[in-house]
Protein backbone atom coordinates (compact mmCIF):
# COMPACT_ATOMS: atom_id res chain seq x y z
CA UNK A 1 0.00 0.00 0.00
CA UNK A 2 1.59 3.35 -1.17
CA UNK A 3 1.32 6.09 1.86
CA UNK A 4 0.62 9.77 0.96
CA UNK A 5 1.97 12.76 3.35
CA UNK A 6 -0.28 14.37 5.22
CA UNK A 7 -0.28 17.58 2.90
CA UNK A 8 -1.22 15.65 0.13
CA UNK A 9 -4.29 14.02 2.23
CA UNK A 10 -5.02 17.77 3.01
CA UNK A 11 -5.24 18.69 -0.43
CA UNK A 12 -7.38 15.92 -1.54
CA UNK A 13 -10.04 16.62 1.29
CA UNK A 14 -9.89 20.03 0.12
CA UNK A 15 -10.27 18.95 -3.55
CA UNK A 16 -13.09 16.58 -2.32
CA UNK A 17 -15.64 18.87 -0.07
CA UNK A 18 -14.36 22.16 -2.30
CA UNK A 19 -13.81 25.47 -1.47
CA UNK A 20 -17.19 26.85 -0.75
CA UNK A 21 -17.76 24.49 2.46
CA UNK A 22 -14.29 25.77 3.76
CA UNK A 23 -15.62 29.35 3.63
CA UNK A 24 -18.55 28.31 5.43
CA UNK A 25 -16.84 26.33 8.14
CA UNK A 26 -14.96 29.75 8.49
CA UNK A 27 -17.83 31.37 9.10
CA UNK A 28 -19.35 29.34 11.60
CA UNK A 29 -15.82 29.44 13.42
CA UNK A 30 -16.46 33.67 13.39
CA UNK A 31 -19.85 33.70 13.87
CA UNK A 32 -19.53 31.28 17.22
CA UNK A 33 -16.63 33.57 18.32
CA UNK A 34 -18.45 36.49 18.25
CA UNK A 35 -21.73 35.31 20.24
CA UNK A 36 -19.34 34.26 22.85
CA UNK A 37 -17.58 37.26 23.50
CA UNK A 38 -20.74 39.36 23.25
CA UNK A 39 -22.82 37.22 25.50
CA UNK A 40 -20.13 37.79 28.03
CA UNK A 41 -20.69 39.89 31.19
CA UNK A 42 -18.95 43.48 31.27
CA UNK A 43 -15.47 43.53 33.42
CA UNK A 44 -17.04 46.35 36.59
CA UNK A 45 -15.31 48.05 39.36
CA UNK A 46 -16.13 47.46 43.17
CA UNK A 47 -19.21 48.89 44.68
CA UNK A 48 -20.01 48.90 47.72
CA UNK A 49 -23.76 47.13 48.72
CA UNK A 50 -23.52 47.04 52.26
CA UNK A 51 -21.01 49.11 54.69
CA UNK A 52 -18.53 48.04 56.82
CA UNK A 53 -19.86 47.12 61.08
CA UNK A 54 -17.67 47.22 64.22
CA UNK A 55 -17.79 45.18 67.01
CA UNK A 56 -16.09 44.68 70.55
CA UNK A 57 -16.18 46.50 73.46
CA UNK A 58 -14.44 50.36 73.36
CA UNK A 59 -12.01 50.37 76.33
CA UNK A 60 -8.75 51.23 76.07
CA UNK A 61 -6.58 47.65 75.55
CA UNK A 62 -9.41 46.09 73.99
CA UNK A 63 -9.97 45.07 70.39
CA UNK A 64 -11.91 45.71 67.76
CA UNK A 65 -12.65 43.93 64.52
CA UNK A 66 -14.75 45.35 61.21
CA UNK A 67 -16.44 43.31 58.61
CA UNK A 68 -15.38 44.65 55.34
CA UNK A 69 -19.41 44.70 54.43
CA UNK A 70 -20.48 43.46 51.28
CA UNK A 71 -18.79 44.32 47.54
CA UNK A 72 -19.96 43.82 44.04
CA UNK A 73 -17.73 43.94 41.18
CA UNK A 74 -15.42 41.91 38.43
CA UNK A 75 -13.35 39.07 41.03
CA UNK A 76 -11.18 39.06 42.16
CA UNK A 77 -11.71 42.14 44.60
CA UNK A 78 -8.64 43.09 47.19
CA UNK A 79 -9.48 45.07 50.48
CA UNK A 80 -7.18 46.94 52.77
CA UNK A 81 -8.11 48.46 55.92
CA UNK A 82 -8.29 52.00 57.63
CA UNK A 83 -9.06 52.96 61.10
CA UNK A 84 -10.27 56.61 62.06
CA UNK A 85 -10.19 58.47 65.58
CA UNK A 86 -13.40 60.98 65.63
CA UNK A 87 -14.01 63.87 68.02
CA UNK A 88 -17.77 63.19 68.41
CA UNK A 89 -19.26 60.86 65.46
CA UNK A 90 -17.35 62.49 62.71
CA UNK A 91 -18.43 62.45 58.82
CA UNK A 92 -20.09 59.75 57.72
CA UNK A 93 -16.78 59.18 55.18
CA UNK A 94 -14.38 59.93 58.13
CA UNK A 95 -13.41 62.97 56.06
CA UNK A 96 -13.24 65.09 59.81
CA UNK A 97 -11.91 62.74 61.14
CA UNK A 98 -7.81 61.49 61.88
CA UNK A 99 -6.45 58.34 60.25
CA UNK A 100 -4.93 56.95 62.41
CA UNK A 101 -1.40 55.37 62.18
CA UNK A 102 0.02 51.83 62.00
CA UNK A 103 -3.21 50.28 61.84
CA UNK A 104 -4.01 48.54 58.69
CA UNK A 105 -5.76 45.08 59.23
CA UNK A 106 -9.26 44.25 60.26
CA UNK A 107 -8.47 44.34 64.03
CA UNK A 108 -7.22 47.23 66.05
CA UNK A 109 -6.20 47.57 69.70
CA UNK A 110 -7.37 50.85 71.23
CA UNK A 111 -4.87 53.04 72.67
CA UNK A 112 -4.46 55.32 75.49
CA UNK A 113 -4.70 58.67 72.98
CA UNK A 114 -8.39 56.92 71.63
CA UNK A 115 -10.15 57.65 75.06
CA UNK A 116 -12.67 60.01 74.62
CA UNK A 117 -13.40 59.61 70.99
CA UNK A 118 -15.30 57.29 68.80
CA UNK A 119 -13.75 54.98 66.03
CA UNK A 120 -14.76 54.11 62.22
CA UNK A 121 -12.71 51.26 60.09
CA UNK A 122 -12.86 52.49 56.44
CA UNK A 123 -12.66 49.37 53.84
CA UNK A 124 -10.56 50.02 50.30
CA UNK A 125 -12.01 47.63 47.72
CA UNK A 126 -9.60 47.37 44.24
CA UNK A 127 -9.41 45.23 41.14
CA UNK A 128 -8.06 45.52 37.63
CA UNK A 129 -11.15 47.86 37.12
CA UNK A 130 -10.92 50.29 40.02
CA UNK A 131 -11.61 51.20 43.39
CA UNK A 132 -13.87 52.50 45.85
CA UNK A 133 -14.11 52.75 49.80
CA UNK A 134 -16.81 52.56 52.50
CA UNK A 135 -16.86 53.61 56.11
CA UNK A 136 -18.66 52.24 59.36
CA UNK A 137 -20.58 54.28 61.29
CA UNK A 138 -19.03 55.36 64.43
CA UNK A 139 -18.44 52.98 68.03
CA UNK A 140 -19.58 54.11 71.74
CA UNK A 141 -17.38 57.02 73.28
CA UNK A 142 -13.74 55.02 73.85
CA UNK A 143 -13.34 54.72 77.86
CA UNK A 144 -10.05 54.15 80.00
CA UNK A 145 -9.66 53.20 83.38
CA UNK A 146 -8.11 56.24 84.69
CA UNK A 147 -10.51 59.63 84.50
CA UNK A 148 -10.07 61.16 80.91
CA UNK A 149 -12.20 64.67 79.88
CA UNK A 150 -14.61 64.72 77.10
CA UNK A 151 -15.99 67.85 78.11
CA UNK A 152 -13.76 70.74 80.01
CA UNK A 153 -15.11 72.13 82.94
CA UNK A 154 -17.18 75.75 82.50
CA UNK A 155 -17.48 78.70 84.81
CA UNK A 156 -21.00 80.04 84.95
CA UNK A 157 -21.79 83.46 87.16
CA UNK A 158 -21.24 87.64 86.97
CA UNK A 159 -17.61 88.23 86.67
CA UNK A 160 -17.89 91.38 89.00
CA UNK A 161 -15.91 91.69 92.54
CA UNK A 162 -18.65 90.08 94.87
CA UNK A 163 -20.08 88.49 93.10
CA UNK A 164 -19.96 84.72 92.94
CA UNK A 165 -18.35 82.00 90.33
CA UNK A 166 -19.79 78.58 90.04
CA UNK A 167 -17.91 75.66 88.44
CA UNK A 168 -19.16 72.98 86.17
CA UNK A 169 -17.09 70.40 86.31
CA UNK A 170 -17.50 68.98 82.65
CA UNK A 171 -18.03 65.74 81.69
CA UNK A 172 -15.26 62.54 82.55
CA UNK A 173 -15.23 58.85 81.30
CA UNK A 174 -13.20 56.06 83.44
CA UNK A 175 -13.37 53.51 86.17
CA UNK A 176 -16.23 54.52 89.16
CA UNK A 177 -15.91 55.84 91.34
CA UNK A 178 -14.47 59.01 90.47
CA UNK A 179 -13.96 62.11 93.04
CA UNK A 180 -13.07 65.98 92.30
CA UNK A 181 -11.49 68.41 93.41
CA UNK A 182 -11.42 72.00 92.21
CA UNK A 183 -8.78 74.52 91.83
CA UNK A 184 -9.26 78.38 91.05
CA UNK A 185 -6.87 80.38 88.91
CA UNK A 186 -6.13 83.82 88.71
CA UNK A 187 -5.21 85.00 85.05
CA UNK A 188 -3.79 87.58 82.93
CA UNK A 189 -6.80 89.79 81.15
CA UNK A 190 -5.65 87.31 77.92
CA UNK A 191 -6.76 84.50 79.56
CA UNK A 192 -2.90 83.16 80.45
CA UNK A 193 -0.25 83.36 83.06
CA UNK A 194 -2.57 81.60 85.43
CA UNK A 195 -1.77 81.54 89.02
CA UNK A 196 -3.37 79.51 91.88
CA UNK A 197 -5.85 81.54 94.41
CA UNK A 198 -5.07 80.15 97.78
CA UNK A 199 -7.67 78.85 99.88
CA UNK A 200 -9.99 78.99 96.92
CA UNK A 201 -11.06 75.59 96.53
CA UNK A 202 -14.70 74.61 96.58
CA UNK A 203 -17.17 74.57 93.59
CA UNK A 204 -18.13 78.07 93.83
CA UNK A 205 -15.90 81.39 94.52
CA UNK A 206 -16.61 84.55 95.34
CA UNK A 207 -14.93 87.39 93.17
CA UNK A 208 -12.15 89.19 95.30
CA UNK A 209 -11.05 92.76 94.68
CA UNK A 210 -7.54 91.57 93.47
CA UNK A 211 -9.44 90.13 90.52
CA UNK A 212 -10.23 93.10 89.19
CA UNK A 213 -8.82 93.68 85.67
CA UNK A 214 -7.89 89.76 85.16
CA UNK A 215 -9.65 86.92 84.29
CA UNK A 216 -10.70 83.49 86.04
CA UNK A 217 -10.49 79.70 85.29
CA UNK A 218 -10.93 76.55 87.55
CA UNK A 219 -8.84 73.59 86.92
CA UNK A 220 -11.29 70.27 87.86
CA UNK A 221 -8.53 67.25 88.63
CA UNK A 222 -10.48 63.80 88.70
CA UNK A 223 -9.25 60.63 90.65
CA UNK A 224 -9.82 57.21 90.81
CA UNK A 225 -7.56 54.25 91.45
CA UNK A 226 -5.92 53.96 88.25
CA UNK A 227 -4.99 57.49 88.54
CA UNK A 228 -5.78 61.45 87.61
CA UNK A 229 -6.15 63.98 84.95
CA UNK A 230 -7.03 67.21 85.01
CA UNK A 231 -8.72 69.72 83.01
CA UNK A 232 -9.15 73.70 82.79
CA UNK A 233 -11.80 75.66 81.97
CA UNK A 234 -11.89 78.25 79.74
CA UNK A 235 -11.26 82.21 80.82
CA UNK A 236 -13.99 84.26 81.96
CA UNK A 237 -14.59 87.95 80.66
CA UNK A 238 -12.42 90.46 82.06
CA UNK A 239 -13.28 91.04 86.28
CA UNK A 240 -15.26 94.41 86.64
CA UNK A 241 -15.09 96.70 89.23
CA UNK A 242 -16.62 95.91 92.70
CA UNK A 243 -19.72 95.85 93.77
CA UNK A 244 -20.23 98.98 96.80
CA UNK A 245 -20.80 97.79 100.01
CA UNK A 246 -22.86 100.01 103.13
CA UNK A 247 -22.05 97.99 106.03
CA UNK A 248 -24.00 95.70 108.11
CA UNK A 249 -28.07 94.78 107.98
CA UNK A 250 -29.89 93.00 110.30
CA UNK A 251 -31.50 89.44 109.03
CA UNK A 252 -35.02 90.35 110.30
CA UNK A 253 -34.88 94.04 108.47
CA UNK A 254 -34.29 91.50 105.03
CA UNK A 255 -37.42 91.10 103.14
CA UNK A 256 -38.67 87.72 101.85
CA UNK A 257 -39.84 89.06 98.16
CA UNK A 258 -36.49 90.17 96.42
CA UNK A 259 -33.65 89.08 99.20
CA UNK A 260 -31.41 86.29 99.75
CA UNK A 261 -28.79 85.15 102.48
CA UNK A 262 -25.27 84.37 100.33
CA UNK A 263 -22.82 82.52 102.34
CA UNK A 264 -20.36 84.35 100.90
CA UNK A 265 -17.32 83.18 102.42
CA UNK A 266 -16.04 79.50 104.24
CA UNK A 267 -12.47 79.73 105.62
CA UNK A 268 -11.29 76.01 107.37
CA UNK A 269 -8.57 75.38 110.42
CA UNK A 270 -6.71 73.73 109.98
CA UNK A 271 -7.04 72.95 105.89
CA UNK A 272 -5.80 70.72 104.98
CA UNK A 273 -7.45 68.11 107.67
CA UNK A 274 -4.74 65.81 108.92
CA UNK A 275 -6.56 64.13 111.46
CA UNK A 276 -9.63 61.87 111.43
CA UNK A 277 -10.76 62.72 115.19
CA UNK A 278 -9.47 66.44 115.85
CA UNK A 279 -12.42 69.45 115.87
CA UNK A 280 -12.46 70.60 112.66
CA UNK A 281 -13.00 74.79 113.10
CA UNK A 282 -14.75 76.68 110.30
CA UNK A 283 -15.24 80.57 109.75
CA UNK A 284 -18.77 81.34 107.77
CA UNK A 285 -19.60 84.90 106.46
CA UNK A 286 -23.35 86.00 105.56
CA UNK A 287 -23.76 88.68 103.05
CA UNK A 288 -27.28 89.86 101.21
CA UNK A 289 -28.00 93.13 99.11
CA UNK A 290 -24.89 94.06 97.37
CA UNK A 291 -22.70 92.42 99.63
CA UNK A 292 -23.31 93.80 102.83
CA UNK A 293 -22.54 91.61 105.97
CA UNK A 294 -26.05 89.89 107.38
CA UNK A 295 -26.32 89.58 111.80
CA UNK A 296 -28.18 87.70 113.19
CA UNK A 297 -29.03 85.01 110.17
CA UNK A 298 -28.07 81.47 111.46
CA UNK A 299 -25.81 79.33 109.68
CA UNK A 300 -26.08 75.32 109.76
CA UNK A 301 -23.79 73.10 108.66
CA UNK A 302 -22.61 69.31 107.87
CA UNK A 303 -20.85 67.20 106.56
CA UNK A 304 -21.89 65.32 103.41
CA UNK A 305 -22.18 62.34 103.41
CA UNK A 306 -22.53 62.40 107.45
CA UNK A 307 -19.00 62.10 108.80
CA UNK A 308 -19.08 64.97 111.14
CA UNK A 309 -21.66 66.50 114.15
CA UNK A 310 -23.68 68.64 112.52
CA UNK A 311 -24.03 72.65 114.06
CA UNK A 312 -25.73 75.82 113.76
CA UNK A 313 -24.66 79.13 115.04
CA UNK A 314 -25.46 83.19 114.36
CA UNK A 315 -23.71 85.26 112.25
CA UNK A 316 -22.10 88.38 114.51
CA UNK A 317 -22.54 92.46 113.84
CA UNK A 318 -19.93 91.68 111.28
CA UNK A 319 -21.82 88.39 109.33
CA UNK A 320 -19.54 86.30 110.65
CA UNK A 321 -19.98 83.02 113.20
CA UNK A 322 -17.57 80.24 113.82
CA UNK A 323 -18.64 76.71 113.93
CA UNK A 324 -16.86 73.92 115.54
CA UNK A 325 -17.50 70.38 113.68
CA UNK A 326 -16.60 66.62 115.49
CA UNK A 327 -15.77 63.93 113.28
CA UNK A 328 -17.58 61.25 114.24
CA UNK A 329 -16.43 57.29 113.38
CA UNK A 330 -17.00 57.69 109.83
CA UNK A 331 -14.81 60.51 108.82
CA UNK A 332 -12.24 59.41 106.60
CA UNK A 333 -8.59 58.60 107.16
CA UNK A 334 -7.24 61.36 105.73
CA UNK A 335 -5.29 60.86 102.70
CA UNK A 336 -3.67 63.24 100.27
CA UNK A 337 -5.64 63.86 96.77
CA UNK A 338 -9.23 63.05 98.58
CA UNK A 339 -11.64 65.50 100.37
CA UNK A 340 -14.44 65.87 102.54
CA UNK A 341 -17.79 68.34 101.43
CA UNK A 342 -19.96 69.68 103.75
CA UNK A 343 -23.69 71.41 103.19
CA UNK A 344 -24.21 74.88 104.14
CA UNK A 345 -27.66 76.84 104.85
CA UNK A 346 -28.21 80.15 105.94
CA UNK A 347 -31.24 81.26 106.89
CA UNK A 348 -33.65 83.55 109.05
CA UNK A 349 -35.45 82.34 112.68
CA UNK A 350 -38.96 81.96 111.66
CA UNK A 351 -38.68 81.35 108.34
CA UNK A 352 -40.43 78.76 106.45
CA UNK A 353 -37.94 75.50 106.03
CA UNK A 354 -38.22 75.48 102.34
CA UNK A 355 -38.26 79.01 101.90
CA UNK A 356 -37.92 82.69 103.16
CA UNK A 357 -34.73 84.08 102.80
CA UNK A 358 -32.07 81.02 102.76
CA UNK A 359 -29.14 80.53 101.03
CA UNK A 360 -27.37 77.03 100.65
CA UNK A 361 -23.55 76.10 99.81
CA UNK A 362 -21.67 73.36 98.92
CA UNK A 363 -18.14 73.72 100.30
CA UNK A 364 -14.73 70.73 100.80
CA UNK A 365 -11.84 70.87 102.91
CA UNK A 366 -8.77 69.23 101.83
CA UNK A 367 -7.51 65.94 103.27
CA UNK A 368 -4.01 65.24 103.42
CA UNK A 369 -1.51 62.96 105.55
CA UNK A 370 -0.19 63.75 108.61
CA UNK A 371 3.24 62.92 108.09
Amino acid sequence: MTHRSPARLYRAYIAIVGAAAVVAAVGAFFALWAAETTSAAPNAAPTNAGEPSITGTTKVGQILRTTRGSWTGTEPIQYAFRWFRCDGPGAPDASNCRRISNAANDTYVLRPSDAGFRIRSQVVATNLDGSAHATSNPTNLVITGRPTNTKEPSITGTGTVGSRLLANRGEWVGDQPITYSFGWLRCSPQGDNCSEIQGATDTDYEVRDADAGRTIRVRVVARNDRGSTSAISNATAVIGSPIPSTGTIDAGALQAAGDRLVVSQVRFMPNPVTSSTAPITARVQVTARGGRAVSGARVFMRATPRVVQGQTQVTQADGWTTLTLVPNRLFPEPRNGFNVQFFLKAFRAGDPPLGGIAGYRLVQVRLANGV
